[in-house]
């Protein structure tokens, strides 16, 4: 049991750990300490509740919509390409950043950052590659005990999104300089076009 938490505890933090559409989102919230614990709540239990269903339902999935995996493959990587080009557009205009940056706390309504999170969660497909269809394929090779790699995977979550929403106060004296949200946006750009493009090469 130890040992299939384990796994899934690393797989699940590999897979988030570079920046995608919803770490990039919480890393602002967190810059700005604005509506933290609502965010990384929303981004952590939304993960939970995919990687349940992968756990749980990904090999009777796979067979009752062949069709699936290949569709969540390309709209992946549409959506990624579309959140990559916004990224590299704030970080042209770098107006919107330095604001944001210079606010301190308590930008945005607690609905808007909730809503924001749920749609880059639950509409791009590329979380459900990580979460259902990857952590649900390696989760089989477990046995009965997939659902502890699966828990495994789940506490990942939860400890990677507590720890950039709040860990990214530190930072916060960086991203007081425009360049330095400048900077994060191009470096989100890349990643999102990077991973649309490995997806795309299948």
């Amino acid at each position: 049991m130890l040992s299939a938490a384990s796994a899934g505890f690393y797989l699940g933090f590999s897979l988030i750990l570079a920046i995608g559409a919803q770490n990039a989102f919480v890393l602002r919230q967190g810059l700005r300490r604005s509506h933290v614990l609502p965010v990384v709540l929303t981004c952590a239990v939304s993960d939970a509740i995919l990687i349940a269903l992968g756990v749980s339902s990904f090999a009777v999935i796979a067979e009752l919509l062949p069709w699936a995996v290949p569709a969540l493959r390309y709209g992946g990587a549409a959506f990624l390409i579309l959140y990559g080009a916004r990224a590299f557009r704030s970080a042209w205009r770098g107006g919107e950043a330095l604001a944001v940056a210079g606010t301190g706390t308590g930008t945005g309504s607690l609905r808007a950052a909730v809503l924001t999170c749920l749609a880059l969660t639950w509409a791009n497909p590329h979380v459900y590659l990580d979460t259902v269809v990857l952590i649900g394929t390696i989760a089989t090779q477990y046995g009965p005990n997939r659902v502890w790699f699966g828990a495994g995977a789940i506490m990942a979550s939860f400890v990677f999104f507590f720890s950039l929403g709040y860990g990214a106060r530190a930072l916060a004296p960086i991203f007081a300089r425009p360049r330095a949200w400048q900077g994060l946006d191009v470096v989100i750009g890349l990643v999102m076009w990077a991973i649309a493009a490995k997806l795309l090469a299948g």
